[in-house]
């Protein structure tokens, strides 16, 4: 009973982690510091998820007393890790927070190509559904407001630029909210 007192109330996140279809680290982010403190295990642990979760097709694993919620597509690997007590269905959302995130960032062009040119975005992006572990944000346009990304149907600033250059209103809306 002493050790339930002990969690925290807030749900809570170890880890996310971005895969490649090898099993390689494209983006890593360790919350709780004292459960793999050296970059070493840190990579065991991972290619302990990556061999665990590749063939598989379930979306929830547990390993090492964590719970890791997980989703594929094309050559990467998504995972949210949790500790054992934490809600299977919040690692999930944020998981879902975190795909649709991007799927809407990379323009449904979620593969390692696209990720690694936006890597600074993807950072972002996990910056602002999770911070130092709490979960922060599950809904995708949230976090796509507050990352400020263009979406598909915003034109492109360049077009912006040339209307303005040109005095071409047309097609433009109120654009004062975003200045």
């Amino acid at each position: 009973m002493d050790f339930m007192a002990l969690e925290p109330s807030l749900y809570t996140v170890k880890a996310v982690l971005i895969l490649d279809n090898d099993g390689n680290r494209l983006l890593s982010k360790y919350y709780d510091t004292e459960l793999y403190p050296s970059i070493k295990e840190q990579k065991n642990f991972e290619k302990s998820v990556f061999n665990k979760s590749h063939k598989a097709d379930n979306e929830i694993a547990f390993l090492e007393g964590l719970t890791i919620v997980y989703k594929s597509s094309v050559d990467l690997f998504f995972y949210v890790v949790g500790s054992a007590q934490e809600n299977e269905l919040m690692l999930m959302m944020v998981l879902n927070c975190l795909f649709d995130t991007l799927s809407q960032i990379l323009r449904k062009n979620v593969e390692k190509r696209y990720l690694l040119d936006n890597l600074d975005g993807v950072y972002l992006v996990v910056d602002e559904i999770i911070d130092g572990g709490i979960i922060l944000e599950s809904d995708p346009q949230q976090v796509i407001q507050k990352v400020n990304y263009r979406t598909v149907s915003e034109p492109a600033y360049g077009f912006v630029l040339f209307d303005y250059i040109t005095g071409n209103t047309e097609g433009q809306g109120d654009k004062s909210q975003n200045v």
